[in-house]
């Protein structure tokens, strides 16, 4: 049964709320809307859903109507104004901004406060956006449920007992609920498309280095991304062309500025005479139905619009969960085993089991690990000579109640997210799009991976299934 009033949050009355960022961006510059009563507008939405969800790890409410007043000065004097200016938005919390707390969603780093903010919060700040708020995410981002030690269980507006996904929970909850139009998430293993699909809003997780992650320990070994979430696929687009660039810290960013991005397809022949390999299952996991029936729909909406589908099973795919984890919690065993003896009783159960498990590996085993990755990389490489885009379910299930086990070192999540981590070790970009809602009134999403530097393709497409398929209600503007 679809949930009752009483179990979701109700949509915003105010109109602002669910308008699109590039709108609102538009507004601001003709001065038919004012920067301050848009931020009041989500401030107050913020104001009166956070008792339910719990969307942020760090309000900021002082700060953003400091930036809209000086926004709206600037629009008033005529100021050159960025391509954000004047519009709200979120930032996860493991991102730095300089001067606030970066806990990570963990207790034992509540005190730690960076001194410069992250490359892509300068660009953001410089495009003119308002920063509202950090966004709650599990201990060290390991989970796809949300659930910090630090600041508690975020809800997935849908249906308060289920979970917004995870590690970008926080985010993708805010983004539902009509609270801010854009928000910035991270994805090390889904982060970023697994809650956009919990929620059902649009999460892309870019080409290696197309977003510099300048701040990550491991520049030449990475597989966490930055990138844009937000309620339609222009709003991506348009975060994504401000986050998107060089930053001498991050090696693989350093030829980004290079690639320039098509101009986008016609909404309507977006599909046309695109090849799209179609995985129902992913590997050796299967996909439940009601994820599989909704997913299958959005492909043969694009099929209908001039795309050839052809079913795909590789066996590139079938095995990539035992090297992902070694990979994966290796890096928790470096980067936090030392917190636990220090911290132990307050980190959480999932945290300290993922890095137990990354202690058992030996650098041989990282270093196979590693090598396979090259294989798989190779191997999806070639599937894009026969294809030009690979779509999948997001998860192959729906969103789960709150207690889920999510960990990244369980089989759960090996489960789950089997469609996600692969393109993490790969660095294709790969973006959740809504496919529909189960019987239940739950989100479900299609994920669109394309070749490196694709992201115009996968947008293009998003754009046109926003059309024909009619996202989830909220999505009203878009």
């Amino acid at each position: 049964m679809p949930p009752t009033d009483a179990s979701r949050i109700s949509p915003p009355a105010d109109e602002l709320c669910l308008t699109p960022a590039a709108a609102l961006a538009r507004l601001i510059a003709a001065r038919q809307v004012s920067p301050v009563a848009v931020t009041e507008a989500v401030l107050a939405r913020a104001a009166h859903v956070e008792p339910a969800l719990n969307m942020f790890a760090l309000p900021m409410a002082d700060a953003a109507r400091t930036a809209a007043r000086a926004a709206e000065d600037a629009v008033m004097r005529g100021d050159p104004l960025g391509p954000l200016h004047g519009v709200p938005i979120t930032i996860k919390d493991n991102v730095p901004i300089a001067g606030l707390p970066l806990a990570n969603g963990s207790a034992a780093l509540a005190d730690f406060v960076p001194a410069v903010d992250a490359a892509v919060v300068r660009r953001i700040r410089a495009a003119g956006a308002i920063i509202i708020g950090k966004t709650n995410l599990p201990e060290f981002a390991h989970k796809v449920v949300t659930d910090s030690p630090a600041y508690g269980v975020t809800r997935n507006p849908w249906n308060l007992d289920y979970t917004p996904g995870g590690s970008s929970g926080g985010a993708s909850a805010a983004l539902a609920a009509g609270v801010a139009p854009l928000a910035v998430g991270t994805d090390g293993g889904g982060s970023i498309r697994f809650p956009a699909s919990c929620t059902g809003v649009v999460g892309l997780k870019p080409t290696l280095g197309l977003v510099p992650s300048e701040r990550v320990p491991d520049g030449f070994a990475n597989y966490s991304f930055i990138g844009p979430m937000a309620r339609c696929a222009g709003d991506a687009a348009l975060l994504l062309s401000v986050m998107a660039g060089r930053d001498d810290g991050d090696p693989f960013s350093l030829a980004a500025d290079a690639v320039a991005m098509p101009a986008p397809r016609a909404v309507a022949t977006a599909a046309q005479g695109l090849r799209i390999g179609w995985i129902e299952h992913f590997g050796r996991y299967r996909t439940e139905p009601a994820v599989a029936t909704l997913t299958a729909a959005a492909v043969n909406a694009l099929a209908e619009r001039g795309a050839v589908v052809e079913p795909l099973h590789d066996p590139c795919f079938d095995d990539v969960f035992e090297r992902y984890i070694v990979i994966a919690t290796s890096a928790h065993a470096t980067r936090y085993g030392p917190l636990v003896e220090k911290w132990g009783d307050r980190m959480s159960a999932s945290i300290k089991a993922s890095i137990a498990n990354g202690q058992r590996y030996t650098a041989v085993d990282w270093m196979r690990a590693h090598d396979w990755r090259t294989t798989l990389f190779r191997a999806v490489q070639r599937l894009f000579e026969r294809y030009d885009v690979i779509a999948t379910p997001t998860m192959t299930a729906p969103p789960k109640v709150l207690d889920a086990e999510g960990s990244i070192a369980t089989e759960a999540y090996a489960a789950w997210a089997a469609p996600l981590y692969p393109f993490n070790l790969t660095g294709h970009p790969a973006m959740s799009v809504p496919a529909g809602l189960t019987a239940d009134g739950l989100p479900v999403g299609l994920q669109l991976v394309g070749p490196w530097f694709g992201e115009r393709l996968l947008l293009d497409l998003a754009g046109l299934l926003e059309t024909v398929i009619g996202w989830p209600e909220w999505r009203a503007g878009c």
